[in-house]
C-alpha cells in the first residue's frame, strides 16, 4: 500500500492472476500453510495479504470479496490470531506458529514476570489487569476501565500495540458501536482478549523452551521459504518485536 496525494493506493495482483486469493477460506488456508502473514505490503517481497489479492476488491461493494472484511471473519473464527503483529502493523499468525512468536517476542516472560522485572510499563499492567477480569472487551471499554482518556493515562493505542506485538493480547472479533437507539454506526471496533484466552495458557507458552534467538531463527527461515529473495535486514525489520 502506498500513499498518493494523501490517499491509500493498494498494490495487489491482477484479477486474472491464477495465484490470486479470492475467498476468505482461501486466505485462512494460505495462512495455515505459510504460518503467518502481514496484512499490507512491506519490505519482504510477496509477504502480505495485499500482494496476494486484487486491489479492486479492498473496501469494495462485495464484502465476500473484500480482504478488509475477511480479517474480521478470521478473527471471529478464533483459529488464527489477528492484530498488530508485524512492525506495529496488522497481520495474522496461525495457531501452529503463535507459540514460536510468543517465545521470540516474550523471551520466556509471562506478563507478570515481565512487569516484576521492570520490563513492562504500569500502563501495560492496567490493561492486562482489565483483560484478566473480562474474557473479551471492545477497545473503547478497555480504555475506560484501565483509566486512559482525557483526565487519565495517555498513549492507549501505543500500549495496546506493544501488548499485541509481544503476543500478550489479541483481537477476538469486531463489532460496530450502538447509539442510544441501539442503531449501529461507524467503523467496527476491535474486541480484545488475552492470547491465553484464545489458544490456552499451556499452548501459548509451549515453546518457552526455545531461546529468543532460536525462535527468531525459525521465523526467519520460514519467511525465507515464502520469499527466497528477501534480505535478512528486511525480514528482521518486519518480524521484530
Amino acid at each position: 500500500m502506498i500513499t498518493i496525494n494523501g490517499n491509500w493506493v493498494m498494490e495487489g495482483v491482477d484479477l486474472q492472476d491464477p495465484m490470486r486469493i479470492i475467498t476468505c477460506d482461501e486466505l485462512s488456508d494460505y495462512i495455515d500453510k505459510v504460518g503467518f502473514l502481514p496484512l499490507f505490503k512491506n519490505n519482504v517481497p510477496g509477504f502480505s495479504v495485499e500482494e496476494r489479492t486484487a486491489a479492486q476488491c479492498w473496501w469494495g461493494p462485495d464484502p465476500l470479496k473484500d480482504p478488509w472484511v475477511w480479517r474480521e471473519v478470521i478473527a471471529q473464527e478464533g483459529k488464527i490470531a489477528y492484530g498488530k503483529l508485524f512492525s506495529n502493523r496488522a497481520g495474522f499468525i496461525s495457531r501452529k506458529w503463535y507459540p514460536i512468536f510468543a517465545a521470540y517476542r516474550r523471551n520466556g516472560y509471562d506478563f507478570d514476570s515481565r512487569y516484576e522485572d521492570g520490563l513492562a510499563s504500569y500502563r501495560s499492567k492496567k490493561i492486562m489487569d482489565v483483560l484478566m477480569e473480562y474474557e473479551v472487551l471492545p477497545s473503547n471499554e478497555i480504555k475506560a476501565l484501565a483509566g486512559f482518556g482525557k483526565d487519565g493515562e495517555k498513549g492507549f493505542e501505543g500500549v495496546m500495540t506493544t501488548l499485541q506485538m509481544q503476543t500478550y493480547i489479541t483481537v477476538r472479533s469486531f463489532k460496530k458501536r450502538s447509539n442510544k437507539k441501539n442503531q449501529e454506526y461507524g467503523w467496527p471496533v476491535a474486541n480484545f482478549s488475552l492470547s491465553e484466552h484464545l489458544f490456552g495458557e499451556d499452548y501459548v507458552r509451549s515453546a518457552y523452551h526455545l531461546k529468543e534467538e532460536e525462535a527468531k531463527q525459525l521465523i526467519i527461515d520460514q519467511v525465507k521459504s515464502i520469499s527466497p529473495e528477501a534480505q535478512l535486514r528486511d525480514i528482521e525489520k518486519v518480524i521484530r518485536g
